[in-house]
């Protein structure tokens, strides 16, 4: 098949989505299909495919920054798109078009108004607040229904789009590239010296709730002085965590900053326990699923996003979000019952195999194949859409 991947976002820029964009277009060229990545670029950056052999990339218009769910969403706001993608998809005539978050601004819509091809929408969002569809929900409601198909990333991503589209969607998980993680990373040296470490990975936003984790770590650190935490991730510190960092001033903090992907792997292997701290507005875990494909056992907040992907007791430990005294608690279970910690090392590595990219992709492609065949028999007068209204 010749296939559209369509992303809202700065494809320059690194993130969730798009990262799962350059994976599965990899994986789908892997299987024989012709893709096409079809975003928004910033010039002066390159684009982040994974490779560039496997998927081409058509750069569609320049990103501006706008505030989103305690983020910053790079998007093309520019009106010049519309003749543009007119003429591109005239010429390209593909038999899918998969667009990722197809109702956000602008490049989706404008894909969707002119698309004559097979539409497939993946909903990657999650807020605990309603805001992103509620406000625009009579204009974009048109361009959703266009599409012929509709994936979720998970349960939370779907309960969260269906409560202002409530139709049928298909569950399909993001995936990761296991052996990345899974293989023999090399620990950092400098971290090998007996100490317990616990490894933060994310971006410094304050959803991403390190404060809680710095909060946690600060009492901690003093009941048992083994340990290290080691900070992965871009971004400058909240005033909030600077403040707790002053006043209690606790060894052994590692700010590591923004990391390469190959040199992340190795400081998943340095880790002894992997920490997830977010508040909220998580749809899914990546990161989740990097540690346990390295083995490590996972304390996570118990946010929707998160509890679709770790079970409590068996993968990980779940604590209420944002209290600090049940994170401090769930680590120090850890850091004092190692070979628990290992057994829920070892049950995430084996779970995390149904997340490989090759296994989601040849589940997104059935899925193209399921949509094709259903609107082939609405055009013939039989069969039901391939999403309903339920």
């Amino acid at each position: 098949m010749k296939v559209a991947m369509v992303s809202p976002y700065d494809f320059t820029w690194p993130g969730g989505v798009t990262a799962h964009v350059s994976q599965l277009a990899r994986e789908l060229s892997l299987l024989g299909h012709q893709v096409q990545v079809l975003a928004p670029h910033s010039p002066s950056r390159a684009p982040s495919l994974d490779d560039s052999d496997s998927a081409s990339f058509v750069p569609l218009g320049r990103s501006v920054p706008v505030p989103s769910g305690g983020s910053i969403a790079r998007v093309s706001l520019s009106w010049w798109l519309y003749r543009k993608i007119r003429t591109l998809l005239e010429r390209e005539s593909f038999d899918i078009i998969h667009l990722h978050e197809p109702l956000a601004p602008i490049l989706p819509l404008f894909v969707l108004e002119h698309s004559n091809a097979i539409n497939i929408g993946t909903f990657h969002a999650y807020y605990s607040r309603q805001h992103l569809y509620r406000l625009g929900h009579t204009i974009v409601k048109r361009w959703h229904q266009r599409l012929h198909g509709r994936i979720a990333v998970s349960p939370a991503a779907m309960s969260y789009v269906q409560r202002r589209f409530p139709m049928e969607y298909k569950i399909i998980p993001n995936g990761i590239d296991v052996d990345h993680f899974s293989r023999d990373a090399e620990p950092w040296p400098q971290f090998q010296d007996g100490k317990t470490n616990i490894l933060f990975v994310g971006r410094l936003e304050k959803r991403k709730g390190l404060k809680y984790l710095l909060q946690a770590y600060s009492q901690l650190k003093w009941e048992l002085p083994n340990t290290r935490l080691i900070v992965v991730g871009p971004g400058n510190l909240d005033k909030d965590s600077h403040r707790i960092l002053g006043a209690s001033n606790p060894p052994d903090v590692v700010l590591a900053g923004r990391v390469s992907y190959d040199h992340l792997a190795r400081y998943y292997a340095t880790a002894d326990i992997f920490c997830a701290p977010a508040t909220g507005a998580e749809s899914f875990g990546i990161v989740l699923l990097e540690a346990m494909a390295a083995g490590k056992p996972v304390v996570a907040s118990d946010i929707d996003g998160y509890k679709g992907i770790i079970q409590h007791g068996r993968q990980g430990l779940l604590f209420p979000a944002r209290d600090p005294e049940g994170l401090a608690a769930a680590l120090r279970f850890l850091v004092l019952n190692p070979e628990p910690a290992r057994q829920l090392g070892q049950n995430g590595r084996m779970m995390v195999e149904q997340y490989r990219w090759d296994s989601v992709a040849k589940q997104v492609e059935s899925y193209y194949y399921d949509c094709m065949e259903t609107a082939k028999l609405q055009k013939n007068g039989s069969g039901y859409a391939c999403q309903r209204a339920v």
